[in-house]
């Protein structure tokens, strides 16, 4: 794997992170009321996000990342809903806004490159409809363009993201995965968002693409002056492309720190197994994983969430949930090893 330090030079040229604040969680929750009882997908998450920033999100599926992201969007559908918290952007709370207002929000001030663009893209209609349709319906009533105008500005959001003008006339079956991928962020940027959410915007497409799909990414949102919100599994890609790693498990983040701290010296025992689970291309070594299992979010544990595949456990963690302790340089981590060590 790549050196995060050197790789981050691959995406990031003179970019800056603000001093001013993006985003803003607080005690953010996401469940889903079932027969059996309450899934809590997300479970009072806390987190800031500065302008310019490009923050990561990782675990196992099912730790709750992709549904943080559509819980920020305010796109959970029942039986999910958001059980509690303020999400701020812009000083505004998007859990106290309007349906209406919330729509207008979107894409103008927050935009979703969505996981899959395949599913996410009308098959029967035109990439140059499907663009101009999302322009149209969250411009708001007080504006609009012209056809000319509208002609023009998806003629230069196709080229902002790479492709030619003949793929405005196309339909998506005559696309390929990484084309796909581009119309999508082609569509997300078209208000010119301040804050950009990409749910694991590189999935099923091979490696070649991924790398163009990200230094695309990285140069809309330098051009914007945009923050990123990135889900993923790939922490190589991951170590590649972000400032600041949030780690998930169980709906709850674990740690948080700028990218190179945490991979050079992860915290949290869970964050340290899944860097060590990672190929090394310098190295010979066998393949390890996390043992066991992530909890069922209907029944999770009293004390912290991974203590029974945690190889530091101790009397604590079975008993009392660990509290997000403040490691100084922009780390945080929740965990009962640590806290003689917190400031």
């Amino acid at each position: 794997m790549t050196t995060p330090d050197a790789a981050i030079r691959t995406y990031r040229k003179g970019a800056s992170i603000s001093d001013k604040d993006a985003l803003i969680l607080e005690d953010f929750k996401v469940y889903y009321g079932t027969p059996r009882g309450t899934v809590k997908a997300v479970d009072g998450v806390n987190l800031t996000l500065k302008q310019g920033e490009r923050f990561a999100l990782v675990g196992e599926s099912g730790s709750g990342k992709s549904t943080l992201a559509m819980g920020l969007m305010r796109l959970i559908r029942p039986p999910g809903y958001i059980a509690g918290g303020t999400v701020t952007l812009k000083d505004k709370d998007l859990t106290d806004i309007s349906d209406e207002e919330m729509r207008l929000t979107r894409l103008s001030e927050m935009a979703l490159v969505p996981q899959g663009a395949m599913n996410s893209l009308n098959p029967v209609m035109r990439v140059e409809d499907q663009i101009s349709d999302g322009i149209i319906d969250h411009l708001g009533p007080k504006e609009s363009l012209s056809k000319d105008d509208m002609t023009k500005k998806i003629l230069e959001l196709l080229n902002n993201v790479g492709l030619r003008p003949n793929v405005a006339r196309l339909f998506p079956h005559e696309l390929s995965g990484g084309m796909k991928q581009r119309v999508a962020m082609a569509i997300g940027i078209s208000l010119k968002p301040s804050m950009i959410i990409a749910d694991e915007p590189t999935s099923a497409l091979d490696v070649v693409v991924q790398r163009q799909i990200m230094q695309t990414l990285g140069r809309l949102q330098e051009g914007l002056d945009a923050t990123i919100l990135l889900v993923g599994h790939d922490m190589g890609l991951v170590a590649q492309f972000a400032d600041t790693i949030g780690v998930m498990y169980a709906g709850r983040l674990v740690e948080v720190g700028p990218v190179d701290s945490v991979f050079s010296n992860p915290k949290h025992p869970y964050t340290r197994l899944l860097i060590d689970s990672l190929p090394s291309l310098d190295e010979k070594k066998d393949f390890v994983g996390i043992p066991g299992l992530p909890p069922q979010l209907i029944n999770l544990p009293s004390g912290c969430a991974f203590e029974e595949r945690c190889p530091s456990r101790f009397e604590r963690c079975p008993k009392e949930i660990p509290e997000a302790l403040n490691l100084g340089d922009r780390r945080r981590v929740a965990c009962h090893l640590f806290e003689n060590e917190a400031k």
